[in-house]
C-alpha cells in the first residue's frame, strides 16, 4: 500500500502528540494545549517542507525554523524527535534539571532549536535579519517564523514585517498560531487583531489563512508559499486557525488553557482518546 504525502504528514501528527503527552506527563502540566493544537503545522513543516539533516542541526545549507513563541518548546521538541534530531528516548527528560529540553527554548541546549525565543514579538525581528544576512552571503536557504497570534500585539512584529516587504525578502515564511488565546484571556478580549489578513496584505506579504488542524489545507498553503519563493520577492504569511488540545476531546473542552494541569488519572485517558480518533480517522 503506498502511504500518500497527506497521509504520511498525519501519521506524523499523532506520533508527535503522543510525545507532547508524554512530555507533558513528566511535569503533570505546561502548554500542552498549544502544543497539540499545533501538531498538524509542525509536522507538515518537518515532514513535508523543511531542508534539514538530522544528524546535522549545524549544516550550513538547512532551511531555518525560528520558534518565536518559546513556551511552546514542547511542540517543537515533538517535532524534532520525529525528525530524528533528538531521540525519541530523551523525551522522558523534558522540563528536568540537567536537560536538553526545558520548558522554554533555549537555542544553546538544544539540538535544531535555532533562536532561543520567549520574549514575545523579537522572533519576526530576528528571521527578517536572518532572512537578509543569508541573502547578502549569496545563500539562498529557506526562512520560517513561527509565531503566535498574541505577538501580534507586539508593534515589532509589525515593524518586522514592513522591514521584510521593504527588502524583498522573498525567502522567508511566516506561520502564525491563531489559537484566540493569550494568557490573560482570549485574544479579541486582550487587544483585536483583527482583520488579520488584511493588515498582512497591507504590510506587504503574499497572505493565506487557512484551518491549521487540516492537512490537506496546510499543505496547499506551503505549496503556495514555495512556489512564490525566491531570493528577492514577496514574503509569504499562513496564518492558521487552530484548536487548543486538537485530536484529545477532553482538553479541547478546557476552560483553562493557556497553561493546562492535568490530573494523574487523565493522561492515559488523553492518550485512548487521541488514538480512538486516529484509527476512526483511517
Amino acid at each position: 500500500m503506498t502511504t500518500t504525502r497527506a497521509e504520511k504528514v498525519r501519521d506524523a501528527a499523532y506520533r508527535m502528540r503522543h510525545h507532547i503527552l508524554d512530555m507533558g506527563e513528566v511535569q503533570g502540566q505546561g502548554y500542552v494545549g498549544q502544543a497539540l493544537g499545533v501538531a498538524d503545522l509542525l509536522a507538515v513543516t518537518y515532514a513535508d517542507q523543511l531542508r534539514f539533516r538530522a544528524d546535522d542541526p549545524h549544516w550550513p545549507d538547512r532551511d531555518r525554523f525560528l520558534l518565536s513563541t518559546g513556551h511552546y518548546a514542547i511542540a517543537l521538541y515533538a517535532a524534532l524527535a520525529e525528525a530524528g534530531t533528538v531521540p525519541v528516548s530523551e523525551l522522558e527528560t523534558y522540563g528536568s534539571d540537567g536537560s536538553r529540553l526545558p520548558m522554554s527554548g533555549m537555542a544553546s541546549y538544544t539540538p535544531g532549536m535555532e533562536i532561543s525565543g520567549g520574549s514575545l514579538g523579537h522572533g519576526l525581528t530576528v528571521a527578517v535579519g536572518m532572512a537578509l544576512g543569508l541573502r547578502l552571503k549569496g545563500r539562498h536557504q529557506r526562512v520560517f517564523n513561527f509565531l503566535s497570534d498574541g505577538e501580534l500585539d507586539e508593534g515589532s512584529t509589525w515593524e518586522a514585517a514592513m522591514g521584510a516587504a521593504h527588502h524583498q525578502l522573498g525567502l522567508l515564511t511566516a506561520m502564525v498560531d491563531m489559537n484566540a488565546l493569550q494568557a490573560d484571556g482570549p485574544t479579541k478580549g486582550v487587544l483585536g487583531i483583527e482583520p488579520a489578513e488584511e493588515k498582512w496584505e497591507a504590510a506587504g506579504w503574499f497572505t493565506q489563512r487557512v484551518d491549521g488542524n487540516d492537512i490537506d489545507a496546510l499543505l496547499a498553503a506551503f505549496d503556495a508559499a514555495a512556489e512564490r519563493a525566491r531570493p528577492v520577492g514577496q514574503p509569504s504569511v499562513i496564518l492558521c486557525d487552530t484548536r487548543i488540545g486538537r485530536g484529545v476531546p477532553l482538553l479541547e473542552t478546557r476552560e483553562k488553557a493557556h497553561f493546562m494541569r492535568i490530573d494523574e488519572d487523565e493522561w492515559q485517558l488523553c492518550r485512548d482518546q487521541l488514538t480512538e480518533g486516529h484509527e476512526g480517522a483511517r
